[in-house]
């Protein structure tokens, strides 16, 4: 049975047909079935043994194969009924693609027929509207013509009307036919090829010459004439500024200038250069007769003048104008006799006077005569009226104490600022040229100032500061910075241009002389033996000032050795190291304010960085002569510490005495140079980093004296040293109630160098006898960066014979063959840049004394 069922299936999977998964789901949407025949996935075995599932069921194979057969006949005729369906479908297509072409050469036909009508209707429509152009194109030029006539006979009656009133004078009557005779002429004005009318525009021109001419004799015999004097302004007068209005306007621009000039000639003979009156110290006086001479103007000739025609406004500029060629021109030959406070009471003065013309008057007319030197937008105010903050670090409350008491002052603190208005300049711009006065001045004042502070060159502190233990910023500072503030509050008032370039070349000079003059003078002198790092430079020292001859004259070196720093001393140098601070601060501020303030094409021009480094060599300096003091408080406890006996020590107990004098005298110290240094504390920072570095290698130079070492010595030097380490990572805290931790730079600094020196001395109690080459080892691992000249002074301190060092020697330097060259060649650069320090400052020392 299972070999029926097998070729059956054979059979029905040859003849399978299978569909696209597209067109089987078209086929189950529009043929649903549930039959398993239509399933795409039909299983002929599954199917047979769903049929016959027993043996028993196969009774029944006959019956099923019958139902299946007319199933199949079913189908069959199905088929049939389809195709035959399908060729009745494909006969009745035919026909109708046939019906459709039919109907398709129909509508073509109607289309090409109403095509055809369309043109002709067009034609016909052309043919209607041509005489309708022709008729309108003959209305509009019967219309040109009838409003060309009527235009021409305005013309010739106007011109005619216009000739009996002007004779009769009657302006009143001119202004209506003259305004429409100047209309018309412009509607004819692409016809003047033709002779009439280039007739008629000449008879115009000469009319309207001739009355430009007729009011200006009018005018002048008005105001010039013999009854000049008892003229009143009547309504014929007022009617020809109307006329006026009406011609060319050169005509209104002639009769203003002219009137102008007769207004202002009164001006022009009491002021004459030849006058006393005209100098600048009666410069008001010039404007206060102006005014009167506006205001009488004004009252008189309001209602005569066009209010277009702006005419008090054109009498304050051609008075600006003359004005200013005036002083000019007065200043060039008496330049000489110039001051500054003649020449800031004559720029207060002339601003004061534009800022009221700019209130009553907007300056249209200097903008429509397109003044230049007021057209230029890159123009900047020579008085700023606005007064600022100029230096943060300084109140209005500090006072000038010490400055001049002619120190020149712009007092127009009330004025408002106009610079956007055409007047501002109109006058002021003649003083440009002589700023440099102004600049000269205050050159002068702040030498005066400096020698001041040069004369009191023995600063010395209030005894209540000292007490109190602060350092201020020296009182003659601020006096300086303030004199720089007014100084460069009123530059900006006056020119943001080279005058302002000047200044700030004026203050560079003058903060060079604070700096060197009054700050760097007043350093205490001090200096000790052996400041240095090694010995050699201590005897380079020495020798570089025996050969220079610096010493002051009376001083032997063994005086300079045993100078000592005084409390005052130290509060001295602390003061005038916060006060070197605070300038170089401001300085920063002033370079800022002043490229803020001057013209952005000088902005390049302005540095301030040679100042700074003045400032910043005398913290430097300040903070070198704060740790000498402190050195040479501690050398005596150093060389204490070389001349005990270490190779006699027999037992280790606290630490050594030189160690407790050294603790007492930083106790003593550090606080106050503290305190003192509470306004700059990064200051104080840098004078604990700078202290260790320089003291610490100097602890480990005297390490190496104490020589030779037993185990114990070193045990005790190894306790000391710990102790020291100890004291100076507290220094920055040193006195304090609260537990501050010191900055991380300096116990950077402090645990490096300090441990270097423990190391030093655990090489010394290190073993060596029968373990060489394990000692050279120990001692590479433990001070790598050493070199031969160290391992040699090591060994030296652990009391090795020669025999035992040589031996060690030889390990040592295959081992290290470059270390000492490395080593040497830094000393020698750290030698050669302190020897240039000393020479810097023992020259400086000298020349100041």
């Amino acid at each position: 049975m299972s070999t029926i069922n097998d070729e059956k299936i054979d059979i029905g999977r040859s003849e399978t047909l299978v569909y696209s998964v597209e067109v089987q789901k078209a086929i189950d949407e529009i043929l649903p079935s549930d039959d398993p025949l239509d399933k795409p996935d039909f299983d002929t075995i599954d199917y047979i043994n769903n049929l016959f599932p027993t043996e028993q069921s196969l009774t029944n194979i006959d019956d099923v194969i019958n139902s299946l057969e007319c199933k199949v006949d079913s189908i069959d005729n199905d088929i049939r009924s389809v195709i035959r369906g399908q060729i009745e479908v494909n006969k009745d297509g035919k026909a109708e693609l046939e019906e459709a072409q039919h109907y398709i050469k129909h509508l073509f036909s109607q289309i090409r027929e109403i095509r055809q009508k369309a043109e002709h209707s067009e034609e016909v429509v052309k043919e209607i509207t041509l005489d309708i152009k022709q008729l309108d194109c003959a209305k509009k030029n019967l219309t040109t013509s009838i409003t060309t006539l009527n235009n021409l006979h305005m013309l010739v009656s106007g011109i005619e009307s216009l000739r009996g009133l002007t004779t009769k004078r009657k302006y009143g009557e001119i202004v209506m036919p003259l305004q429409g005779v100047t209309d018309v002429m412009e509607h004819f004005k692409n016809y003047t090829d033709i002779p009439h009318i280039a007739q008629l525009s000449t008879e115009v021109k000469q009319l309207q010459k001739s009355l430009a001419i007729q009011i200006m004799a009018d005018f002048r015999e008005a105001f010039s004439g013999p009854n000049a004097k008892n003229f009143v302004p009547n309504r014929q007068m007022t009617e020809a500024c109307l006329v006026v209005s009406i011609l060319e306007p050169k005509v209104k621009d002639e009769l203003l200038e002219w009137f102008i000039d007769l207004q202002l000639s009164e001006y022009t003979h009491l002021f004459d250069s030849t006058e006393d009156v005209a100098w600048l110290d009666k410069l008001n006086q010039r404007y206060a007769w102006f005014k009167r001479q506006l205001l009488q103007c004004e009252e008189k000739f309001r209602a005569m003048f066009p209010v277009q025609w702006e005419l008090s406004e054109r009498i304050a500029v051609e008075f600006c104008k003359i004005t200013k060629n005036e002083l000019s021109k007065l200043m060039v030959k008496r330049k000489n006799e110039i001051d500054v406070k003649l020449l800031l009471f004559a720029i207060q003065k002339t601003v004061a006077f534009e800022n009221l013309m700019a209130k009553t008057f907007n300056g249209n007319t200097i903008i429509q005569n397109n003044e230049k030197s007021l057209n230029n937008t890159t123009k900047q105010p020579i008085i700023n009226t606005e007064t600022e903050e100029i230096l943060q670090p300084f109140s209005e409350e500090l006072q000038i104490s010490n400055a001049p008491e002619n120190m020149p002052l712009l007092i127009q603190k009330n004025e408002p600022k106009l610079n956007s208005s055409p007047f501002y300049g109109l006058i002021s711009d003649c003083f440009q040229p002589f700023l440099y006065i102004y600049i000269d001045s205050v050159d002068k004042n702040l030498s005066e100032l400096i020698e001041r502070f040069v004369s009191d060159n023995k600063i010395t502190l209030a005894k209540e500061n000292i007490d109190d233990q602060t350092a201020t910023v020296l009182p003659n500072c601020a006096d300086l910075f303030l004199f720089y503030k007014k100084s460069l509050v009123q530059c900006t008032e006056l020119s943001n241009h080279n005058p302002m370039l000047a200044l700030a070349t004026v203050f560079q000079k003058y903060l060079k002389e604070y700096a060197t003059k009054v700050l760097e003078v007043n350093l205490p002198k001090i200096s000790h033996p052996a400041t240095s790092l090694t010995t050699n430079v201590s005897n380079m020292t020495k020798d570089l000032i025996k050969d220079l001859q610096l010493l002051p004259s009376g001083m032997t070196e063994t005086s300079v050795k045993n100078i000592n720093c005084t409390p005052q001393e130290l509060a001295k140098i602390c003061c005038i190291l916060t006060t070197a601070d605070y300038c170089m601060e401001t300085t920063q501020q002033l370079e800022e304010k002043l490229k803020e303030k001057i013209d952005p094409c000088l902005v390049g021009k302005i540095s301030m960085t040679n100042e700074n480094d003045l400032f910043q060599n005398i913290i430097f300096m300040s903070i070198n002569l704060l740790v000498q003091h402190l050195e040479a408080d501690l050398e005596p406890a150093l060389n204490n510490m070389t001349k005990v006996p270490w190779q006699n020590i027999t037992a280790v107990g606290d630490q050594s005495e030189y160690v407790t004098i050294m603790t007492t005298h930083l106790k003593a110290v550090v606080p106050i140079v503290r305190t003192y240094l509470s306004t700059s504390r990064k200051y104080f920072t840098k004078f604990c980093i700078t202290f260790a570095n320089s003291f610490i290698p100097k602890f480990i130079q005297h390490l190496y004296k104490c020589k030779p070492l037993s185990n114990i010595g070193a045990e005790q030097l190894l306790l000391d040293t710990h102790s020291l380490k100890t004291i100076l990572l507290d220094l920055p805290s040193m006195n304090l109630d609260d537990n501050r931790k010191a900055p991380a730079s300096y116990t950077k600094v402090v645990v490096k160098g300090m441990t270097k020196a423990e190391m030093i001395l655990k090489l010394v109690m290190a073993p060596t006898i029968k373990h060489y080459t394990s000692f050279v080892d120990q001692y590479l691992k433990l001070l790598p960066e050493s070199d031969m000249t160290e391992f040699q002074k090591i060994l030296e301190m652990k009391g090795l014979k020669a025999a035992e060092r040589n031996e060690l020697l030889n390990i040592f330097r295959p081992r290290n063959p470059t270390g000492s060259f490395v080593t040497s060649t830094a000393a020698l650069s750290s030698l050669k840049q302190y020897t240039s320090l000393i020479k810097k400052n023992l020259i400086s020392n000298s020349s100041n004394n």
